[in-house]
């Protein structure tokens, strides 16, 4: 927004800037030069004409000649001197052009002021006896009516560059519209309300959004249908061979087999959720600390003692829970897996940031594997990752469900010894 408004009103202001100087520098200071040489001449008039003849009867004669023909009050006023300073005036140009007349007509001491009357040029010269005080309208002087003009042009930037702003900001708040829409939409959120609006380009792109996003959860829910039948394919044979076998004679071998039918079954549910993604769920604004409790009670469960650290204020997020719980569940089964402690905690380190973390005492991960454990079907050599019962997926899972909330996750060094898994998740204003 700062940015366009830039664009549009930097070459306003240097158009004014530039109109500006030129009608002052051309024109303004000519007039007024012209005008205040007029100006001093009748006032050198004057004083030539009073020392010439000193007498009031004179004085009289000339003051009345110059009201009547030249607007010019003029007074004596005896035994007085003329000020030793000057007020200074936001007309510098004028002050500037009048010293400069006033200078070139008069040999007498004189002084000036431009300030003190709002209509009126105050100008004292030294004479015999005391000085010669002259009052004059402030339109001999200069031209009055070019401040009106700046007055004008301020005037019409303020309007065009308000109509500017107004119209900005609402092409502006449609792009702003159509970024939010994509962001919510690549956090698993709907938002069937939006619609193409604003100039053509942003309408154009809105509709080009929203034809990427239809085509994009067609996929999706082809996949998905797709899947759903393979995962009912696939688990008819596998029922009945787990039937067959626990019918069969019960020996190592049959035991074996028993393991590789549930090995099977656990890589289809795994194979099946990394595709699917978690989409059908709807996002809510859940509680952090029911959120917690919820893990804690299904990691209970599963017969594993879980350590947690309540929160000292509890605070609301906007996600998926389902989706949530079971990322977070499969970090905290894995630090079960690899060791034997395993805690678990919330911070919020910035207003608007929700870290859930995870520490456990296992092996850890070193730092240049922990990228590429969050890779699909990545099963490191590493002591940590003989996972007999896995694919490779429990950490791209869980890091495809948190980015899919607007949050990242990251592996670190646990104070417990082993891995620390941080959730960083966007808090949802309440």
């Amino acid at each position: 927004m700062a940015r366009v408004l830039l664009i549009i009103v930097l070459p306003i202001a240097i158009m004014q800037i530039a109109i500006t100087w030129m009608f002052f520098d051309k024109h303004w200071e000519i007039v007024t030069a012209k005008l205040s040489e007029g100006l001093a001449g009748d006032v050198a008039w004057a004083v030539h004409a009073y020392e010439e003849d000193p007498t009031p009867e004179n004085l009289r004669k000339i003051s009345n000649q110059a009201e009547k023909s030249m607007q010019l009050s003029i007074s004596l006023r005896k035994d007085v001197q003329i000020p030793k300073s000057r007020r200074a005036s936001i007309f510098l140009a004028l002050n500037r052009t009048m010293d400069k007349a006033l200078g070139d007509q008069l040999d007498e001491p004189y002084w000036f002021d431009t300030t003190y009357y709002p209509g009126y040029v105050d100008i004292r010269v030294q004479v015999d006896g005391g000085i010669l005080r002259f009052i004059a309208p402030k339109d001999r002087a200069f031209a009055t009516t070019g401040y009106i003009f700046i007055f004008y042009m301020l005037g019409a930037t303020i309007i065009l560059t308000t109509v500017a702003m107004l119209f900005i900001r609402n092409q502006v708040r449609a792009i702003e519209r159509l970024s939010q829409a994509a962001e919510r939409f690549g956090r698993g959120e709907d938002d069937p309300a939006f619609k193409p609006y604003g100039a053509t380009e942003v309408r154009s792109a809105a509709r080009a959004f929203i034809e990427m996003k239809s085509r994009i959860q067609r996929q999706i829910e082809q996949r998905t249908t797709l899947l759903a039948s393979v995962s009912h394919d696939l688990r008819t044979p596998l029922t009945r061979l787990k039937l067959e076998l626990a019918m069969a004679t019960q020996d190592t071998a049959t035991e074996r087999m028993k393991q590789d039918v549930s090995e099977m079954a656990y890589m289809i549910d795994e194979y099946l959720a990394f595709a699917r993604g978690e989409m059908a769920e709807e996002t809510e604004t859940v509680s952090v600390q029911g959120l917690m409790d919820s893990v804690a009670d299904s990691v209970a469960r599963a017969g594993h003692k879980l350590e947690t650290d309540p929160l000292a204020e509890d605070q609301r997020v906007n996600i998926r829970e389902m989706s949530v719980q079971r990322a977070l569940t499969n970090l905290i089964m894995n630090g079960f897996h690899y060791g034997k402690h395993v805690r678990f905690h919330a911070e919020t380190p910035d207003a608007d940031v929700l870290h859930l973390i995870v520490d456990d005492d296992g092996p850890g991960i070193a730092p240049e594997k922990r990228e590429e454990a969050f890779k699909p079907f990545s099963r490191l050599d590493e002591s940590r990752n003989q996972n007999i019962k896995g694919v490779g997926l429990g950490l791209a899972i869980a890091r495809d469900i948190v980015r899919g909330h607007g949050g990242d996750l990251t592996l670190d060094i646990s104070p417990m010894g082993g891995l620390r898994a941080v959730i960083s998740l966007p808090i949802s204003e309440a």
